[in-house]
């Protein structure tokens, strides 16, 4: 079992940024891959960015150049920086762990299989 817990939401003005931490507990000496989604109310989750098995780091296009995907080891803490801000970009951001996912479904929320309560981000235009 994984507990996962996110922070750092907020309200920003266009063009802010916010970092947003994904705190990690339990059983976590695994390979996991780690992911970022966000939601928006009557949409499914989205795929930002995951760090596949500890190693490459993939991201969605709307994140490529803007959003930043970083770990904390010691810490157990997942990072994700996000600059630029647009009020597209309004959502609940969540982090989530999959042990068994694999590079072609690593943007899918389904394969993932512990998720925190999401963190709140919202860009005023």
């Amino acid at each position: 079992q994984v507990q996962l817990n996110e922070s750092g939401g907020g309200l920003v003005q266009t063009g802010g940024s916010l970092r947003l931490s994904c705190a990690m507990s339990g059983r976590t000496e695994w390979p996991y891959t780690i992911g970022w989604f966000r939601q928006v109310p009557g949409k499914e989750r989205a795929f930002v960015g995951a760090r596949f098995r500890d190693n490459d780091i993939y991201y969605a296009g709307f994140a490529k150049g803007r959003f930043t995907i970083s770990r904390d080891n010691a810490k157990n803490v997942l990072y994700l920086q996000l600059n630029s801000l647009r009020p597209e970009d309004t959502a609940l951001y969540f982090c989530a762990v999959g042990a068994q996912v694999i590079s072609s479904t690593l943007r899918l929320a389904a394969a993932y299989e512990f998720w925190g309560q999401g963190t709140q981000v919202t860009v005023s235009s």
